[in-house]
């Protein structure tokens, strides 16, 4: 990646003194998780995407879960205290957090949620999360994503 172009993600990052490194890639809008893993030459297992949720209280939380795994609805629901958790609508991605989709990370969102991290993560040196923009990824180390986030690990999938 060109040292100028750097994202809010990594702006977030370098202004809390945390290491990463970045990674970029083609733009392709048929790519799934795995295939950036593949892109990447990582393990799917390392490699997180970011997914935003509403409970029924109508609080939005946000929970980091291995590319190649699902988000289980009532695990979730039952980590954040909610009676109930829905994955948000693809058009209410931007306003709420700033990021497309495709693009969303943990890092640097507008307003901070709570959230959470697959209970994996944390056996694990370094995992990648993206970068804030689609075809970009960071990869650090998921100690320092959970500092910068504030999020909890926990069984999610």
């Amino acid at each position: 990646m060109k040292k100028e172009e750097k994202t809010n993600v990594m702006r977030v990052l370098e202004s809390k003194k945390i290491e990463y490194s970045s990674h970029a890639y083609d733009q392709d809008p048929t790519l799934t998780g795995e295939d950036i893993a593949g892109i990447l030459g990582e393990d799917p297992k390392k490699v997180f995407k970011t997914l935003v949720t509403q409970g029924k209280s109508g609080a939005y939380y946000v929970f980091v879960v291995p590319v190649g795994a699902e988000l289980d609805l009532k695990k979730a629901a039952k980590v954040s205290g909610e009676k109930a958790i829905a994955m948000i609508k693809q058009k209410d991605l931007l306003p709420l957090t700033g990021y497309v989709h495709g693009g969303c990370s943990p890092v640097g969102m507008k307003k901070p949620f709570p959230t959470f991290i697959h209970e994996t993560a944390t056996g694990l040196d370094k995992i990648f999360v993206s970068a804030g923009k689609v075809g970009f990824q960071i990869e650090l180390s998921p100690t320092d994503l959970i500092t910068v986030t504030g999020c909890k690990a926990a069984d999610i999938v």
